[in-house]
């Protein structure tokens, strides 16, 4: 089964679009130590853990080390080259066709002088981009922060990454963001849970985590993805005892 990103509804395997709300469902393959239904992009297999990064660069080193098929033009025979042409006749001038010579000079036509314009100076220009409607607007960029619940801390995602790894130090994978130093904090995996950065949307997906991922008091299966919006409250664990806020500005 394949969980909507959105809505939560549980869609049939091989669905491309959620059945309840029509939101496009993320493209999934299987796993192939375990054979396990996972995400096209997801970093670890959620049932066994296998590393599909480098399964992914196993299979593009394979490709590449295909030897070409022999092209089917070699077997080809040589065109005949085609007999020569003929040379032309040159033309003869028809003198009833030349162009008369006028009889007097024609003088050109007087034009005015051009009217000077000035140049105003240039307005300093703010970055615009394009809506649908036609409109310009001005670009804007979100900062987005997780809020720790349980003692009001503010954490600001980096706008560096296109992946944050959420978890505790580990050998694997560091965490970008590291939960160790929160209580309760021994309900939550090393590799908890990654957070995606894609344009100005942001996709939180559980990657095989102990305790599990909750959005919005809602079970987040392993391999499918939420995505966030500001207020969303995300749990690290059972019990809502590491529990962060997302928020947008």
């Amino acid at each position: 089964m394949i969980v909507c990103p959105n809505c939560n509804h549980q869609n049939p395997d091989g669905a491309v679009q959620c059945e309840a709300c029509y939101t496009p469902l993320p493209a999934t393959t299987t796993c192939p130590n375990c054979g396990a239904t996972v995400q096209v992009d997801a970093s670890f297999c959620g049932q066994c853990g296998f590393d599909l990064r480098a399964a992914r660069v196993s299979a593009a080193n394979n490709a590449e080390n295909v030897s070409p098929l022999p092209s089917p033009l070699s077997d080809i025979p040589d065109l005949v080259p085609p007999d020569p042409l003929l040379p032309l006749e040159p033309l003869v001038a028809n003198p009833s066709l030349e162009t008369p010579t006028p009889s007097s000079p024609v003088a050109p036509p007087v034009m005015p002088p051009p009217i000077p314009v000035t140049k105003q100076p240039e307005a300093e220009k703010t970055p615009t981009i394009a809506t649908p409607g036609g409109s310009r607007t001005q670009l804007q960029h979100h900062t987005a922060r997780l809020l720790h619940v349980q003692t009001s801390t503010s954490i600001e995602l980096p706008q560096n990454l296109s992946v944050i790894h959420i978890g505790k130090p580990n050998d694997r994978i560091p965490p970008d963001i590291d939960i160790s130093g929160f209580p309760d904090s021994e309900i939550v995996s090393r590799v908890h849970a990654d957070i995606r950065i894609e344009g100005e949307s942001f996709y939180i997906e559980d990657v095989g985590s102990s305790n599990g991922t909750y959005i919005n008091n809602s079970p987040l299966p392993v391999g499918n993805r939420h995505r966030l919006r500001s207020g969303d409250r995300i749990a690290l664990g059972k019990g809502d005892k590491v529990t962060f806020l997302f928020q947008l500005s």
